[in-house]
């Protein structure tokens, strides 16, 4: 809030404690939270007024279009769609069970080939591990 800390707040609340009294001091702040209320309505309704005057106006068609436009990819697929006429349909039940099916067994090799890297990654730092060496036996004299 502008940029105010805890304490810097705290010593502008004595002051108005002070300078304005603890009795004018509810009054002043029940103005300050309706000027507040009146300021935030305001802005409210001026940038209703700007989106409501934007539609009207028709920016947003002509956003879209621009954001469709700028994408050359969905906007040719988008193209291709609407000139063929074709509609994404769901998979038959057949099709669905065999999508399932190829899903979960790619999840598993996934995890089969992390759970490898990850003991071939420890096995590695195993072999690379130094090695403690053995105390030499003491020469008897």
């Amino acid at each position: 809030m502008f940029g105010l800390g805890w304490s810097e707040l705290l010593v502008v609340g004595i002051v108005a404690l002070i300078v304005i009294g603890p009795k004018d001091l509810p009054g002043l702040f029940r103005t300050m939270g309706q000027f507040t209320g009146k300021a935030r309505m305001m802005a409210r309704e001026f940038s209703r007024a700007m989106e409501q005057a934007a539609d009207d106006s028709g920016v947003k068609d002509i956003s879209k279009t621009l954001n469709a436009a700028a994408n050359p990819k969905k906007f040719g697929v988008d193209k291709i769609k609407e000139a063929t006429g074709v509609t994404e349909t769901p998979l038959s039940p057949e099709r669905q069970a065999a999508k399932e099916k190829m899903s979960k067994a790619m999840g598993d090799a996934a995890l089969a080939r992390q759970a490898r890297e990850a003991e071939e990654a420890a096995a590695k730092a195993a072999a690379e591990a130094p090695k403690p060496e053995t105390p030499a036996p003491e020469a008897k004299t």
